[in-house]
């Protein structure tokens, strides 16, 4: 395959709303260096750490471009973002075995190897390098993982970030079978990713979103639901859950520690619903209750996912499609929050 020198894409030139988000025909076609593959994009998801990182919600100086990056530092500007991608091996680097072009892969977003080195500290795809929101990407071979499903690319494109990221909380809460789980924001992409891998493991999933959403979430194995006004407690009783996979916090966080049993495992992995909270700290230790931050993903945890998407254990729920071009109305169909599962950009 002849590469061309220059390719399509959309460059972040900096924090705030869809209008630092530039679309560019004359972006360089990356060169893969040592140990690095180059993908042809087909699709790459909508999530919430690429609008989080070009809002800088991650900063907590308001918004302060200087530690706007998951990370806490700054970003290189213009950056393309796209943590979330599909594609094929078009061209390896030295050290990567020349019968990889070909490979339809999903590529890993928590990054322990870039440039042709391991990383002292993780990056993410799409933040403290180039991602998927153009024609070409590089990654280091190791995080291009092939996959070998009947699959369309947009539907493997809703896998990467939220997956991963459920697979990752369920896996440091060793989410077992015959554990009660209850998951807040229910209806998003790791919500509804969350529900059907705590299934996969055995355990009863309680899902809180609205009501419109209720049947959806439910068909993908929510064995109840729960109304966001809810009164945790009051509904489901206190001490009755093991698990709590929390995408919201915010001011009903005080009630989740409420429901856990103790010994009870709670995993954090955003907050849509503001992340500062009130916490008793009476609470944690007279219940014994382990807490888990979870952005770096386990070693395994990756692997593990291709393997029961191989295995038809797991569904993609694509909710809406949008070509590259039109990334301002994918993010804020997103940000309104109508649709169960994942919106993804067609690429190229």
């Amino acid at each position: 395959m002849t590469l061309p020198d220059k390719m399509s894409g959309v460059v972040l030139t900096g924090h705030g709303g869809p209008e630092v988000l530039e679309w560019r025909d004359d972006l360089i076609v990356p060169t893969p260096g040592p140990g690095d593959v180059l993908v042809k994009v087909s699709a790459a998801g909508v999530n919430n750490t690429d609008i989080n990182t070009r809002i800088g919600w991650y900063s907590k100086g308001d918004n302060d471009a200087e530690d706007a990056a998951w990370t806490g530092v700054a970003l290189k500007l213009p950056l393309i973002q796209g943590a979330d991608a599909c594609g094929t091996i078009v061209a390896v680097g030295k050290g990567i075995d020349p019968s990889r072009i070909g490979d339809r892969v999903l590529i890993e977003p928590c990054l322990v190897e870039a440039d042709g080195k391991m990383l002292a500290s993780p990056w993410y795809f799409g933040s403290e390098c180039n991602g998927g929101f153009a024609e070409f990407t590089k990654v280091a071979g190791r995080h291009a993982h092939a996959i070998d499903c009947g699959l369309s690319d947009a539907e493997l494109a809703s896998f990467p970030c939220s997956y991963s990221t459920a697979e990752n909380m369920l896996e440091r809460t060793r989410v077992k079978a015959g554990d009660t789980v209850l998951v807040t924001g229910g209806s998003g992409g790791v919500g509804s990713a969350t529900i059907q891998l705590a299934r996969a493991r055995g355990a009863s999933v309680i899902a809180v979103t609205s009501p419109s959403k209720a049947k959806t979430l439910q068909q993908l194995g929510a064995e109840r639901t729960l109304n966001r006004d809810a009164d945790y407690a009051e509904t489901l009783g206190v001490n009755s859950v093991d698990v709590v996979i929390d995408l919201v916090a915010g001011d009903k966080w005080p009630s989740l520690l409420d429901v856990m049993k103790p010994g009870g495992r709670y995993a954090v992995a955003g907050a849509i619903g503001g992340p500062i909270v009130e916490l008793d700290v009476r609470t944690v230790y007279l219940k014994d209750l382990s807490f888990f931050g979870c952005t770096v993903l386990e070693p395994q945890v990756f692997g593990n996912l291709v393997k029961r998407i191989e295995s038809d254990e797991i569904k993609p729920l694509v909710a809406e499609t949008y070509p590259l071009r039109d990334i301002g109305a994918a993010q804020k169909a997103f940000g309104e929050k109508g649709h169960v599962g994942k919106i993804v950009l067609k690429v190229g």
